[in-house]
């Protein structure tokens, strides 16, 4: 048996992921680093910006807020969400996060376990300000 070998990512190595609001880069991935059971990376998100409502149906996700002024939406109910506060989101719960502060916002994300297939593991709920500008661009 093959023992993986740990391998050191960097935030710069990830491409943005904005299609959902905000800045999102998934970090530690089977992709990146192989993992078996969920994946971390780091959401930042800008004054005013928000990362659209949307449900994980197989894994639970875990935040933790480096820095900035968030709200996060669970269920439609809004709750304050603070620097050095963690939070569990269990799994099919609906969230969104949403800077309501006057300064970048970043987040520590983990995720688990994963989906059968990373299609399945993201469910949206709302369409935000860049999807829409990008169907528009489609069309």
């Amino acid at each position: 048996m093959i023992k993986p070998l740990p391998k050191i990512i960097d935030l710069s190595e990830i491409e943005p992921n904005t299609r959902r609001g905000g800045d999102l880069r998934a970090m530690l991935t089977p992709a990146t680093v192989g993992s078996t059971s969920g994946f971390m990376g780091v959401a930042i998100v800008q004054p005013g910006d928000r990362i659209g409502e949307h449900y994980h149906p197989y894994s639970e996700e875990f935040v933790y807020v480096l820095c900035g002024q968030l709200e996060v939406d669970l269920d439609g109910e809004p709750h304050p969400l603070r620097p050095e506060q963690g939070l569990m989101i269990p799994i099919n719960m609906r969230h969104r996060f949403r800077n309501v502060g006057n300064v970048e916002a970043r987040i520590v994300f983990h995720l688990g376990p994963l989906a059968p297939r990373p299609a399945l593991g993201h469910v949206d709920t709302e369409e935000t300000p860049v999807a829409a500008e990008r169907e528009q661009v489609r069309s």
